[in-house]
Formats: structure tokens, C-alpha cells, sequence
């Protein structure tokens, strides 16, 4: 949350000149409610659920710039998926930085409650080592998306020059 995954996303698929899709957008069409709405009637088990059900669809789907909620990465189903169908690109940006960028918005039901910065400092604890997984990682920081945008482009040139093209691969999951 924060780390500019969505404006950098946008940006992102604009150069590659592929469609953007926004999961979070996606989850909430396919409930036909918001997020925060299907935290505050289902709770969050429900929503990742319905969060993994459509991760494996739009993966699944054609190329495209995907920005994943922060908590799609963490399960593994997804991440075995993302592996196989995708490059994945963490934008790892500073506690400071994610306080700044998510205060005062209403639509994250996980800071809604409870110290915003202390409920950030623990989802960075859980979700950085696994976000670690990731095959680029971007330091985010205050330079403008189009900058960030640049070194995501520049890191997706050397990772493919490095892995060479490759088929999608057959995804097994856990289902």
C-alpha cells in the first residue's frame, strides 16, 4: 500500500504498450462491492479468497501490467503462478515513505483501524521477506513515477536479457 504500484503500473503498460489491470479494480467487479465493504460483510478471509480466485484468472488471461494487492504476493499458489506466467517487480519503498502516501485514505481497510504506521511496520515485517521472492526488486522512494517507471523498464530489459525468452509454463496449483 503506497509504494506506487498503481501509478507506476499505468505508466509501466503504457511503454510495454500492453493493457494495465488493476487487481483490486478486478476483486471489486467480480463482488460487485468494495473492498472496504467486502472486508467490513465478509471479513478478510473471504476476500483472499476471492482475491486468489481472480489473481490465477487474470494471470491466467493475456499479457498484461498486473498490479497485485499487497497481500496477493503472500500466497503461495500465487506467487507459483506468477513465477510461471510472469515477471514479478517489487517496488520496496521505506516505512516513511508508505506513512506518507497512505495517510489519511479511508479505502484500506487494514489501516483502518488501530496506529496506521505501527499496522504498516507489521505488514512490512510479515510481507517483506516473502516480498523478497520477487524476480526485480525497485527501491521506491521520492523520485517521480516516470523516473521509477524508467529503472522498472530498465530492470524488466536486464532480467529478460538474463533469463532469455521463455514459454509461459504449465501452472499446477494447490486447487
Amino acid at each position: 500500500m503506497g509504494a506506487g504500484k498503481s501509478v507506476v503500473g499505468r505508466r509501466l503498460a503504457g511503454r510495454l504498450h500492453v493493457p494495465f489491470v488493476d487487481a483490486d479494480t478486478e476483486i471489486e467487479k467480480a463482488a460487485g462491492q468494495s473492498i472496504a465493504d467486502i472486508f467490513a460483510n465478509l471479513g478478510e478471509d473471504a476476500f483472499r479468497a476471492g482475491e486468489r480466485k481472480v489473481m490465477a484468472r487474470l494471470l491466467d488471461g493475456e499479457p498484461c501490467v498486473l498490479a497485485a494487492g499487497g497481500g496477493a504476493f503472500m500466497a503461495e499458489d500465487t506467487r507459483r503462478r506468477i513465477r510461471a506466467r510472469g515477471i514479478s517487480v517489487w517496488l520496496r519503498a521505506d516505512l516513511d515513505l508508505l506513512v506518507r502516501r497512505t495517510a489519511g485514505r479511508a479505502h484500506r481497510p487494514l489501516l483502518n483501524q488501530g496506529d496506521p504506521r505501527e499496522k504498516l511496520r507489521a505488514l512490512i515485517d510479515l510481507r517483506y521477506p516473502v516480498y523478497a521472492e520477487a524476480d526485480i526488486t525497485i527501491d521506491a522512494g521520492e523520485e517521480s513515477p516516470e523516473v521509477t517507471t524508467d529503472r522498472v523498464l530498465a530492470a524488466l530489459r536486464d532480467f529478460i536479457d538474463r533469463r532469455g525468452a521463455v514459454a509461459p509454463e504449465p501452472v499446477e496449483t494447490d486447487r
